[in-house]
């Protein structure tokens, strides 16, 4: 299915700044300077601009390229690491997290714990 990200093994944050004016192919030069790897396939790549209220999100399927965009329709900006000492590797709770404006270090939340 088009867009399903479900299917992605990998989960990747370019950091910084990326100029949300590129689309498909101005994106993955960024991944292949900033991360130095080429673009895999089922790997989502993260990207947030200066205003850090709008993401892409860049997905390779193997028979072409997935591109997101989502602005938030809320006062709120994404909490983004900006430098490569920053990034740490995201679970999907994460990533939804992030998604939802949310930070992605939730100390409070609660796991998988069964509450009886």
């Amino acid at each position: 299915m088009i867009g399903d990200i479900s299917g992605a093994g990998a989960i990747y944050i370019v950091c910084g700044y990326t100029d949300m004016r590129k689309s498909v192919l101005g994106l993955c030069s960024v991944i292949k300077e900033k991360l130095e790897t080429e673009v895999e396939s089922h790997t989502i790549y993260l990207f947030c601009g200066k205003r850090c209220d709008r993401i892409k999100i860049l997905m390779k399927e193997p028979d072409g390229f997935v591109l997101i965009y989502k602005l938030l329709s809320v006062e709120g900006k994404y909490k983004w690491p900006r430098n490569s000492s920053e990034v740490k590797p995201l679970t999907w709770k994460q990533l939804d997290w992030l998604l939802s404006g949310l930070d992605i270090e939730q100390p409070k939340a609660i796991g998988n714990k069964k509450i009886y």
